[in-house]
């Protein structure tokens, strides 16, 4: 009874307790100690710091317009009588394009012209009898300038007329016809464009913070989706003479040769202007461990340890950021693996 007594669960728990200090203290004792474990290396890959080229680019997007572009518009309001011209011609300045009907203007003008003949043909018989004193000095001046009235005349006659014949004021590519044969077409009524694209040109914004960079002749390059890989390089013509108050940019005017067409109006280009090129220090941005708002690298030593190294960057670029302080060319710093790392850990390079 006694010794059932003895044995009871407070009993058994004391007992277990016992027992696990009694081993963990022989353990302690005579087992391995974990310090003395041989820490792994951590395999790492490091890069060796030399001084290379930073390409400084001040990347933009812009829109592509026409070197000439106009909406193709008639003066007058008439019957369209010839179309000489198809969508999408290139045309040449000067060639004509649409013809209107002209009956009356053709036949003002050819009156004028007779009676400009007839009165040049009295001018002269007056001159002539003036000469002889057969004619007064009046007679001759009040034709004179009948003369000149009726050249006024066909002036206006002959604007009136050219105004039914609408040409190209400039070499370039037609738009869609908006007209037919028998139209009845209105001032400022859309006929067709015109745009001149052999150059093109390319207009995009600048923050102001890189104004200083920006100068008449610099080259820019430009991609568009609809060509990819392939680069429109040119040089900038034109800077405005303001900066937006609102998005504190400024527009810059650049032009692309076009020869082969392939840009059009109002493509949007991704655009590359190289501001500068200098010789600097530059480490993969995954290298770099940041901690609040200092940087920090990884450094390995001779003897296959890191070190924690603080490093002032610079200016950044997709993939790469510029060293400015705290690093020296020859140092070599881990790129891959620095999640695993502290002061003084071992590792081993892995080949690249």
């Amino acid at each position: 009874m006694a010794f059932r007594q003895l044995i009871n669960p407070i009993s058994l728990f004391v007992a277990a307790l016992a027992a696990t200090a009694v081993y963990l203290t022989w353990f302690a004792d005579n087992g391995p100690q974990a310090d003395e474990r041989p820490q792994q290396a951590v395999p790492v890959r490091v890069q060796t710091l030399q001084i290379s080229e930073f390409r400084d680019v001040i990347e933009a997007l812009g829109t592509a317009r026409a070197n000439e572009s106009i909406i193709v518009t008639a003066q007058v309001q008439d019957i369209v009588t010839q179309v000489h011209f198809d969508d999408g011609d290139v045309v040449e300045a000067g060639q004509l394009l649409v013809e209107m009907d002209a009956r009356e203007e053709t036949a003002r003008v050819q009156e004028l012209k007779f009676r400009l003949a007839e009165a040049n043909r009295q001018y002269q018989r007056l001159l002539d009898l003036n000469r002889q004193n057969a004619a007064s000095q009046q007679q001759l001046e009040s034709q004179d300038v009948a003369v000149k009235e009726i050249i006024a005349e066909l002036e206006v006659a002959e604007t009136q007329l050219a105004q039914k014949r609408i040409s190209a004021p400039f070499g370039g590519r037609l738009g869609v016809r908006q007209i037919s044969n028998g139209s009845l077409v209105s001032p400022g009524a859309q006929i067709t464009t015109l745009d001149d694209i052999s150059p093109i040109k390319l207009d995009f914004n600048v923050p102001e913070l890189f104004f200083a960079s920006l100068q008449v002749g610099q080259q820019v390059s430009a991609r568009s989706d609809a060509y990819p890989g392939e680069e429109f390089t040119g040089v900038i013509r034109s800077i405005d003479s303001r900066v937006d108050p609102l998005t504190r940019a400024i527009l810059v005017r650049a032009e692309l040769p076009n020869d082969a067409l392939k840009l059009r109006p109002g493509m949007l280009l991704r655009v590359n202007l190289l501001r500068s090129v200098d010789q600097t220090l530059v480490l993969p941005e995954r290298s770099i461990v940041p901690i609040q708002d200092r940087h920090y690298v990884y450094v390995l030593r001779d003897d296959n340890t890191v070190k924690q190294q603080q490093i002032t960057i610079g200016r950044r670029k997709p993939g790469i950021v510029e060293v400015i302080d705290g690093l020296q060319p020859g140092t070599r710093v881990v790129t891959e693996g620095i999640v695993r790392l502290r002061d003084g850990v071992a590792v081993s390079i892995m080949e690249n």
